[in-house]
């Protein structure tokens, strides 16, 4: 009964900062083509609250990816971590 739950649990780490990262990629895009609409100035905050956003969705899941990768030993040799003799 418990895997079930480590993997719903699991699936939402990732699915949340997909979203984040989703949510801010079209921040960022309704801010840019809100210049071409009446008054022709960028939404300056919503753009950079969205390109924070979509860093922070991007980083999270580059970072879970790589440190994953690393365990299993997917990564090149010079990501490896060193190992003391």
């Amino acid at each position: 009964m418990r895997a079930p739950f480590y993997r719903f649990i699991a699936i939402l780490l990732l699915v949340i900062p997909g979203l984040t990262a989703t949510y801010g990629f079209l921040a960022m895009k309704d801010a840019f083509f809100a210049q071409f609409d009446t008054d022709g100035h960028i939404l300056w905050g919503k753009f950079i609250l969205g390109l924070i956003l979509f860093l922070l969705g991007v980083a999270f899941i580059g970072g879970w990816t790589f440190f994953r990768d690393r365990k299993r030993n997917y990564v090149a040799p010079r990501f490896k971590p060193n190992r003391r003799k």
